[in-house]
């Protein structure tokens, strides 16, 4: 075998979404966050396009990102429709993370590739993404909530007409145990054609 399988196995099965309110304030250091990055880029992308494309927010920048959604959620929101709670955590979550990494897609200016395997592209880079992060024992949350998918996010983000945000991910170092979980056995999802 050419790589350790146990230990490929293992990483793939203890990935977990982690939220951000359950992260410590240990920093994630940005070598990390760069590692990442590096192992996103080698995600299957049909005719190379390669159409990941990150905004990481750290330190103030967190803040901004977090002034951003609060600021949208009262000008969008009716006096009726506000939810205090809600425009708390819009503030508050982007702060408890060490890192909130935008997930965009660069759209291909020719559209030579279908939208959705663009977005699927984006999708293995992302999960990529979270396979390093557990592997250093970080937590990671894949968010797709709030204005994610606004014309007003896509300003915010500098990205064009044809781009899309498809959510954020939140790292983080988590506070006490790491979460257990389980999955339905692979009979409940697979049919075998063998005749």
């Amino acid at each position: 075998m050419k790589y350790n399988l146990s230990e490929i196995n293992g990483v793939i099965r203890e990935r977990r979404s982690i939220k951000p309110e359950n992260f410590s304030t240990r920093t994630v250091h940005r070598e990390i966050i760069e590692n990442m990055l590096e192992n996103a880029r080698w995600a299957p992308t049909h005719g190379m396009t390669q159409p990941w494309h990150f905004v990481v927010f750290t330190e103030e920048g967190r803040r901004k990102f977090a002034d951003y959604q609060q600021q949208t959620y009262k000008k969008t929101t009716s006096p009726d429709s506000f939810v205090e709670a809600k425009f708390n955590q819009l503030g508050e979550r982007p702060l408890c993370a060490s890192a909130v990494i935008a997930i965009t897609m660069k759209r291909q200016d020719i559209e030579k590739i279908p939208e959705v395997e663009e977005v699927e592209a984006v999708a293995c880079a992302v999960q990529n993404m979270m396979l390093t992060a557990t592997a250093y024992g970080i937590g990671a949350y894949w968010s797709s909530g709030g204005f994610t998918y606004t014309d007003g996010m896509k300003a915010f983000l500098g990205l064009s007409d044809k781009d899309k945000c498809l959510g954020f991910l939140y790292i983080g170092y988590p506070e006490g145990e790491w979460p257990k979980s389980q999955r339905r056995p692979i009979d409940t999802f697979t049919r075998w054609e063998e005749k």
